[in-house]
């Protein structure tokens, strides 16, 4: 196997076996495929001599279910679809595990989430793949599958149809699930409580655990009863604990590009802001299809790297979601970037910028953004293609190229670089290193081992080929994480908050 296979290696090889407790013996399953050329990143028992596999091919665009006979080792595919971007390994369990299955109707169906409607719903599917039921219907997604409660004739599920920055509980029927979705009649959550709701669901879907927060509420929890929702002591519900904190000045906007997106974005302002005054803009971003960063949930609008409090000190923060990111609003929303990785999500974030610095009480010549891993590469673009934009970067174990990640990740999102080379090229940041003209921080950790510190050397010595002034720091031994040792928490923070404060300077105007 290859420790680390990069964007353009073939993958690891892999093969299915079955051991024989008894003697060790090992029966390898004959399944179709070069075994170099794809994944299974999901099995699990169906019988008691019966495997049930997902296989996904290496551009990740077919999946097929299949079952594993483990006494002679023969396989069948059973189900398959298909999507011209890619196939998401979405979580079919309760609790978000994407690795197996859940079974209904005593073994004979089975609960699967797919897209390949548009829209990321729950299929109820026949053991033998012949009868397909979608049993959450409507144009929206649902988050994931929350609990299962076969009694009741329910399935719940978290989603948030009207608001892409909230989530609540709903629930659907498993068996006879009607026509289209009713908003009102299968929502679980208080609909008052706008925000995050967060439920962990007993194996009996009798009882949850439901904690609630937004931007200016911390995390309250109380215990519910299912299928009704109520808080089973009434005295220490949600709706008689929550204390909002006043102080806190965050906005939650949309905001419609020149390219006419709609973009979920936040802005926390300083405090005693005066309209009337400028100041300066720190952008978060991270921007690639891991993760958003405007979830109504609190603590969201902190900024955990500066040495202080940055709305006492006078700076706006702003966050926002372009396309790719996985917000709840459709396959085409976060399939957009497919080949386009680097670009439109790039262009999505500067336009969004661009959107609020049209603000009078921002400073444009006080404009700064960062982001740590995929937000580092993010930020890297935005510095380098569009620098009439952003004044100010701070780049954190960033991807500078990325034939230098790892194939799983890139290849799903951008393709093989042995068919569209040129995708990668646009895509990567050191193709554009010749836009620089702002004030730029690189940060790596040399021990790295999810985003080598190859990425930094190779950018280092393109922006020295290109004579661009910028500001480097290395860990040396540091992962990821840049949090091994004594005293580098501190002293990353202090470097950020120093340079920051520098080159954009806090402060109203």
């Amino acid at each position: 196997p290859v420790e680390y296979p990069k964007t353009g290696d073939a993958p690891s090889p892999v093969k299915l076996g079955v051991v024989t407790l008894s003697n060790g013996a090992v029966r390898w399953m004959r399944i179709e495929g070069d075994p170099q050329q794809n994944y299974l990143p999901r099995m699990e028992w169906s019988g008691s001599s019966e495997l049930i596999v997902q296989q996904l091919d290496r551009k990740q665009q077919e999946s097929k279910l299949i079952y594993c006979n483990t006494a002679d080792g023969n396989s069948r595919t059973f189900w398959a679809e298909s999507d011209d971007a890619w196939v998401d390994l979405n979580a079919s369990e309760p609790g978000g595990d994407p690795s197996g299955w859940s079974w209904v109707n005593k073994g004979q169906d089975f609960l699967w989430v797919s897209e390949k409607d548009g829209w990321r719903h729950i299929y109820r599917i026949s053991r033998d793949g012949k009868t397909v039921t979608l049993l959450t219907k409507g144009n929206y997604d649902i988050g994931e599958i929350k609990g299962v409660d076969e009694t009741n004739n329910y399935i719940y599920f978290s989603a948030s149809p009207a608001n892409a920055t909230q989530m609540y509980l709903y629930r659907a029927r498993i068996n006879n699930p009607g026509k289209q979705f009713r908003e009102e009649a299968d929502l679980v959550s208080n609909a008052k409580l706008k925000g995050t709701n967060e439920y962990t669901i007993s194996p009996t879907a009798r009882i949850a655990s439901h904690t609630f927060s937004n931007h200016n509420t911390p995390q309250v929890t109380e215990w519910i009863s299912l299928p009704d929702g109520r808080p089973l002591n009434p005295a220490k519900s949600i709706a008689n604990n929550i204390k909002t904190n006043p102080a806190i000045n965050v906005e939650y906007l949309q905001i419609t590009t020149e390219d006419n997106i709609i973009l979920d974005a936040w802005m926390n302002k300083p405090k005693n802001f005066d309209p009337n005054k400028k100041y300066p803009v720190v952008f978060y971003v991270y921007g690639e299809p891991a993760a958003t960063t405007t979830a109504d949930v609190f603590g969201n609008h902190d900024n955990f790297l500066y040495d202080a409090d940055m709305s006492t000190d006078g700076y706006i923060q702003v966050a926002l979601d372009n396309r790719g990111t996985p917000a709840l609003k459709g396959a085409a929303w976060r399939k957009s970037i497919y080949r386009k990785n680097g670009s439109v999500n790039i262009r999505d974030m500067a336009m969004g910028a661009k959107k609020i610095l049209e603000n009078n009480f921002i400073d444009k010549d006080r404009v700064a953004v960062w982001g740590w891993s995929g937000g580092g590469s993010s930020t890297l673009n935005l510095m380098f293609q569009y620098p009439d934009i952003f004044k100010t970067g701070i780049a954190i174990a960033a991807v500078s190229n990325m034939l230098y990640y790892d194939n799983i990740y890139t290849e799903r999102y951008m393709g093989l670089p042995q068919e569209n080379m040129a995708d990668y090229v646009k895509g990567s940041a050191i193709s554009h290193v010749q836009g620089l003209k702002g004030n730029l921080l690189l940060v790596h950790g040399s021990g790295d081992d999810n985003v080598h510190y190859s990425n930094a050397e190779a950018l280092v010595n393109e922006l020295v080929k290109y004579n661009k002034q910028f500001q480097f720091m290395e860990y040396p031994n540091r992962t990821h994480n840049i949090n091994e040792g004594p005293g580098t928490s501190q002293h990353l923070s202090a470097l950020y908050s120093n340079f920051l404060r520098k080159n954009c300077v806090p402060g109203a105007k």
